[in-house]
């Protein structure tokens, strides 16, 4: 028997960036020919984080689309998204070091479309979509002026010239705009809302004629409001109006109906430009998906994945990108006759971790101090080794970002680093997460650092009442609002031995002062009205509660980080070392909000295991 936390494993660090590439976005169009092609966005942490489009060529084999230099990837809200578009044999895409728009053609180079800014990066782009006929572009723009002000738009703009004029706002005066979209050839549909709301809260749906031959854009029309709008096509829109978000068919004249309701979600937050959920066929099938189930026209099927996202329809055919339990996503297809017979169009990488040796989610609900909340659960799982019978397992509690977020039971090697090793790994959906309903997700108003923090504590409890964790070998981690979790967990709770914070929050007020546009004012309802509401920024921020943080921390940060800027971390990190609590403190240059660069993911994993083999005497 080999001691948990400490067994030899199949997953060396190196492992998470070594030929992985994630899969972002996918299209299907002729490219070069008559043929349809498969294209598709994937990330490089091997090249820094790098997004390269990729074509399967009539050989099936592999083209890279864009040359050395370019990277397809939005800076808009800073978490960007939707930052390429495929359509009748040419790509439109963003390009990170400059955010300008370019076009490039098969076989062709990239030209830029959008005008070079004064100050370098200070115009962004994101969510293009071509009109029907190929000649204009719409997108979401964000300009960056002096003084911090932001200005959000939608703009048209020609989708086949070199950069000339400027772009031609068709909708502004709303602090924020999302999916403008070609419902038709003469109609456009877009979602605005404004401070302090975040798209998942109450949102406007509008609609304005389309001129297909000069681009004119007519009056905007408020079609409806006051619930969360995403993802227009044609008369359709996912909406949460009835709790859960659904699809809904919104007529010109703003009359809405639910379409094929069920009481689940079918999507997630817009925290990214550029999701899709669902397609209508040309013969007016709605196909979407929950879970494994495919959806055609209100009809499911297992289909036997985890979940599906961005959607592509030609014909009957659905290709999209797919997730499992036990593998890495791949890009699959299916006829809409027959979801189950998908056929795999891209795989992802093979690994060298065999099935045996795999952690499978289970579902755990369990009591808060107010209802209940759910979590997945790994276990350890190691088919080369055998644990003490007469111990449990260390417990590592995971926690989402956002806090407007969601743990999902989707493959990961990152989960898999922990559970071959012997840990037991716990993902948790406190209350106020998503894909549980808008009452759910509004748990969290007015409460976060409070019930964030003891639904992860009763998670731990649970799980050692159960048998399933040692209470004693209980250690906490999460980035960004996860982060912030894990140091209140620390300053006001003794659940765990230790904590890991990567870009976390230790001051809210802070954070109020110096954020980026988008968060701004999120914790507004969070938290409450700032400044109004000092008292409780105060009250909830780790850094004024020091007294009861007596458990050593590791620290991460990006040096880059517009989101949570490094002076959270260093404020902390330095309070606790005057108070002479144990805190590592590792910096990155060159990394934001999020780890892509390769070195960093596995400098970041080596160091945070050593931390707890240590911390836990695991041996």
């Amino acid at each position: 028997m080999t001691p948990y936390g400490c067994w030899p494993s199949p997953i060396p660090p190196e492992l998470l960036t070594q030929g992985a590439v994630g899969l972002v976005d996918v299209w299907v169009t002729r490219w070069g020919g008559d043929a349809l092609t498969t294209i598709w966005l994937e990330s490089r942490p091997s090249e820094a984080g790098r997004l390269q489009m990729v074509a399967i060529e009539p050989d099936g084999s592999r083209r890279d689309l864009l040359p050395e230099g370019f990277s397809a990837r939005s800076g808009v809200h800073e978490y960007g998204g939707g930052a390429a578009w495929v359509a009748d044999g040419v790509a439109w895409f963003v390009n990170w070091s400059d955010q300008r728009v370019y076009r490039v053609g098969a076989g062709g180079q990239p030209v830029p479309l959008t005008p070079e800014p004064v100050e370098p990066r200070s115009v962004r782009y994101a969510d293009m979509r071509c009109s029907t006929n190929g000649r204009f572009l719409l997108a979401v723009r964000e300009t960056h002026r002096e003084g911090h002000h932001v200005d959000n738009d939608i703009v048209v703009l020609p989708a086949g010239s070199a950069a000339g004029g400027e772009p031609v706002v068709v909708f502004g005066g709303a602090d924020f705009v999302a999916a403008p979209r070609f419902v038709a050839a003469d109609r456009i549909r877009w979602v605005a809302w404004d401070h302090p709301n975040m798209p998942w809260n109450d949102t406007t749906l509008y609609e304005a004629s389309f001129d297909p031959l000069s681009g004119v854009v007519g009056p905007a029309r408020v079609l409806a409001s006051g619930a969360s709008f995403m993802q227009p096509v044609g008369d359709l829109v996912i909406s949460d109006a009835a709790n859960w978000w659904n699809l809904w068919r919104v007529e010109a004249s703003g009359a809405a109906e639910a379409v094929h309701p069920v009481d689940a979600e079918i999507c997630g937050p817009a925290w990214v430009f550029g999701d899709r959920h669902y397609v209508v066929a040309d013969d007016g099938r709605v196909a979407f998906a929950i879970g494994g189930l495919v959806y055609v026209d209100g009809v499911a099927t297992e289909i036997g994945v985890a979940a599906l996202e961005q959607w592509v329809v030609h014909g009957t055919t659905v290709t999209a990108v797919a997730y499992f339990v036990d593998h890495d996503p791949a890009i699959i297809s299916f006829d809409l006759d027959d979801p189950s017979g998908w056929q795999i169009v891209v795989a992802g990488r093979a690994l060298p971790v065999a099935r045996a040796d795999v952690s499978l989610a289970q579902a755990v609900e369990y009591p808060t101090t107010v209802g209940t909340a759910h979590a997945w659960y790994y276990p350890p799982v190691n088919s080369a080794v055998v644990g003490p019978a007469e111990a449990a397992p260390p417990l590592v509690v995971m926690i989402h970002g956002g806090p407007t977020s969601d743990a999902v039971p989707f493959f990961s090697l990152a989960k898999q680093f922990w559970t071959t090793r012997g840990f037991a790994v716990v993902d948790v959906n406190h209350r106020g997460s998503t894909g549980f309903g808008r009452s759910f997700r509004n748990l969290l108003d007015g409460a976060w650092g409070l019930v964030d923090v003891e639904d992860c504590a009763a998670a731990a409890r649970h799980l050692a009442a159960t048998g399933r964790a040692d209470p004693a070998r209980v250690v906490i981690r999460g980035g960004s609002a996860g982060g912030f979790t894990v140091l209140a967990s620390l300053a006001f709770t003794d659940t765990y031995a230790a904590g890991a914070s990567s870009y976390g929050i230790a001051d809210l007020s802070a954070l109020a002062a110096d954020t980026h546009k988008f968060e701004a004012r999120y914790l507004d309802r969070l938290v409450g009205p700032w400044p109004a509401a000092r008292a409780v920024y105060e009250a909830r921020s780790p850094i004024h509660h020091l007294d009861g943080f007596d458990r050593p921390l590791i620290v991460f940060q990006g040096l880059d980080d517009k989101v949570v800027p490094p002076n959270q971390s260093e404020m902390i990190v330095a309070a606790l070392r005057a108070k002479g609590v144990e805190c590592e403190y590792h910096a990155y240059v060159g990394e934001g909000h999020g780890f892509r660069q390769a070195a960093t993911i596995v400098d970041v994993l080596t160091r945070e295991l050593a931390f707890y083999q240590r911390i836990l005497q695991l041996d």
